[in-house]
């Protein structure tokens, strides 16, 4: 091989040997068909996540009508990018408490052409943002304050804490996420929210316990593994 492919090549590979992730190296990843810039400062979007995309847009039965979309901690914005892509003429909020997130998502939206169809909120969950929704999506932090030292060197050291850890049992952002779509979605609104493994009962739980939410199914994803909750705003919220 050339010296010069040499000289770019090594300080990658040393990189990976230091165990960061692919993504962070090469700056994208593959999510939904679409190529997702990503950063020290997001998560890095998971092949799992692309089962929220699939359940809200089985929910959401016309595509092309018009609706009104939240993505609830955006990060790299792949879930609003991805169901604006699918949905036409859907409105899109997206909210994350990170600025440098923001604008990881901002760049997404441009490289996809959907930029004009969503606005970015940097905000606490829904605080703020306009609405009511047709649909509330959202990949919270749930990992366990107790097993953040066990994720493996490419989670633990180089993905943002405060998109992967959500407090002491790993559901405190589904705490404040379920209340804030009971008061802002539409009657016959949906809210699919991804879930940690060993999770499913108490979700199950916090949605019995929250006044005008029914807990409709947990979905799977293609390991077997509860992996997204799918509620429904009812008329008593």
């Amino acid at each position: 091989m050339p010296p010069a492919f040499d000289e770019r090549l090594d300080p990658l590979v040393e990189r990976r040997c230091r165990r960061e992730p692919v993504a962070q190296i090469t700056g994208s990843r593959e999510f939904w068909g679409l190529d997702i810039a990503v950063t020290p400062d997001v998560l890095i979007p998971r092949p799992e996540s692309e089962l929220l995309v699939e359940t809200a847009l089985a929910l959401l039965v016309d595509h092309a009508a018009p609706s009104d979309v939240a993505d609830v901690g955006t990060g790299s914005g792949c879930l609003a990018v991805a169901l604006a892509r699918e949905l036409p003429h859907a409105r899109v909020a997206a909210t994350d408490l990170s600025p440098p997130a923001l604008v990881v998502a901002r760049r997404n939206a441009t490289r996809h052409d959907v930029a004009n169809r969503i606005a970015f909120h940097e905000t606490r969950c829904l605080d703020g943002v306009p609405g009511p929704f047709d649909l509330v999506v959202s990949n919270p932090p749930y990992v366990p304050t107790s097993q953040m030292m066990g994720l493996a060197p490419e989670i633990a050291c180089f993905e943002p804490a405060s998109a992967l850890c959500g407090g002491k049992d790993g559901l405190d952002p589904a705490r404040e996420l379920l209340p804030a779509s009971a008061a802002r979605l539409r009657v016959g609104g949906w809210l699919v929210m991804e879930i940690g493994v060993g999770q499913d009962e108490a979700v199950c739980e916090l949605a019995a316990c929250q006044p005008g939410l029914s807990l409709v199914e947990i979905c799977k994803d293609l390991q077997g593994i509860p992996r997204a909750a799918v509620i429904r705003r009812g008329s008593n919220a």
